[in-house]
């Protein structure tokens, strides 16, 4: 709206300067003391002729045959009283520009020849040629060269309007260009954070679902070791003491099988928790940018450490290994080993043992495979949900598959992952 009046204003203003240079030239000409009532009425048909400029750009055509009969009659009134050659022609080529910067197609062009030919026909009155020979003498006579140019005079301001409009046009088609660039850029920046976070997730949620479920199992083993040498440690709550009761009697004795249980749980629970520290570090190093040498990510080759610490929270995995080891590029190795962690988290948090892990070196390709029992009690499903959706976006991310669900008998929970190798 702002655009649209300046531009208005803007032809007001050329509509006015236009038609007070165009009355003076008009008055200096001597045309009022040659003949008053005839001078009053061209002035009045130049100022109006040129206010018209001020109009819509629909008005481009009538304007411009206005400033053609305007210009013509000021010719023939100046060649009849044989007064100086001095045509308002300020708002003819005003109107000859607007032609040819709104109008298009059949119109654009037989507005430009009545222009051209206005203009010719204007010129050879003011140079005292008789009309009958301007179509004919105009061609032979020694004063042909006006002709050539008057027609510019009417051409030109055309060519110009034209030229004007059509720069017009395709700075406007680069802009569109460009902000469609951006926009697309604005989309591609959008989505790539988006994946980004995506990943960010995936990881975050690898980690602490693998070392928390761990943590939580030696946790609650623990717990049920000291319970047995003081009933009172059993209840729902054993983090909130609810009297003093709760606190172990100076002569309950654990035997030395639940002191070692309780030892082992112990001790795993404060490994977990400096392994899941170690691996949050890294991924904050990883979002801050910093990645040391001593620190880097998991691969396939720390799949044995893994399998590890799940047999130490007390899932039993029995591992199967086929085919030689490729060197595998460092992104895909560490999505290899966050699959195959939350296959086994799963496992641990959701299945029974035996679990069983296979990974298959192929000529092409990496497969991962994970087995396990279905436990009878409920399964959390966003939980678990959510642990699949990783596997699956970590799979076609390196343009490879992931499929899961139970077998046919409906006892075991199958994962399948197959990854080309190379990918990166």
């Amino acid at each position: 709206m702002d655009v649209t009046r300046s531009l208005g204003r803007m032809s007001l203003v050329v509509a006015v300067v236009a038609a007070l240079v165009d009355s003076m030239q008009l008055v200096m000409c001597g045309a009022f003391g040659a003949a008053p009532v005839v001078a009053s009425i061209l002035l009045a048909a130049v100022v109006a002729a040129d206010l018209a400029l001020a109009a819509p750009p629909s008005t481009a055509a009538l304007a411009a045959v206005g400033q053609v009969a305007v210009k013509v009659g000021i010719a023939g009134f100046v060649n009849h009283y044989g007064l100086p050659a001095r045509i308002p022609d300020v708002g003819f080529l005003v109107a000859g520009y607007r032609a040819g910067a709104w109008l298009s197609g059949a119109t654009s062009f037989i507005v430009v020849a009545v222009l051209a030919g206005g203009a010719a026909a204007a010129n050879v009155l003011v140079g005292g040629m008789p009309a009958a020979n301007v179509l004919v003498g105009s061609l032979v006579s020694r004063d042909w060269r006006w002709v050539l140019v008057a027609v510019a005079s009417g051409m030109v301001p055309w060519l110009v309007g034209r030229y004007t409009a059509v720069r017009g046009a395709y700075i406007a088609e680069l802009e569109q260009r460009e902000r469609l660039r951006q926009q697309e850029h604005r989309a591609a920046l959008d989505r790539a954070l988006a994946d980004e976070r995506a990943a960010i997730a995936r990881d975050l949620h690898d980690v602490i679902s693998h070392h928390v479920s761990a943590i939580g199992i030696h946790a609650g083993v623990a717990r049920m070791a000291l319970s047995r040498a003081d009933p009172a440690l059993s209840r729902a709550d054993p983090a909130v003491p609810e009297s003093d009761s709760a606190v172990p009697r100076a002569d309950s004795v654990l035997s030395r099988t639940d002191a070692e249980a309780a030892a082992r749980s112990l001790t795993a629970v404060e490994t977990s928790s400096r392994a899941a520290m170690v691996d949050l570090r890294r991924q904050l190093d990883l979002l801050h940018g910093r990645e040391d040498d001593g620190q880097r990510q998991p691969g396939l080759a720390d799949i044995d450490d893994l399998v590890e610490r799940v047999r130490a929270a007390g899932l039993d995995v029995l591992v199967q290994i086929s085919g030689e080891p490729p060197v595998l590029p460092e992104s895909l190795d560490v999505m290899l080993y966050r699959v195959v962690q939350e296959i086994l988290t799963n496992a641990l948090r959701h299945g029974r043992e035996p679990a069983r892990l296979e990974i298959g070196y192929r000529p092409t390709r990496v497969e991962v495979r994970g087995i396990n029992p279905i436990a009878s009690a409920a399964v959390t499903q966003a939980g678990v949900h959510r642990g699949l959706d990783g596997i699956r976006r970590r799979a076609e991310l390196f343009g490879g598959t992931a499929q899961y669900g139970p077998d046919r008998t409906g006892e075991r929970w199958d994962v399948v992952v197959s990854v080309p190798i190379g990918a990166a």
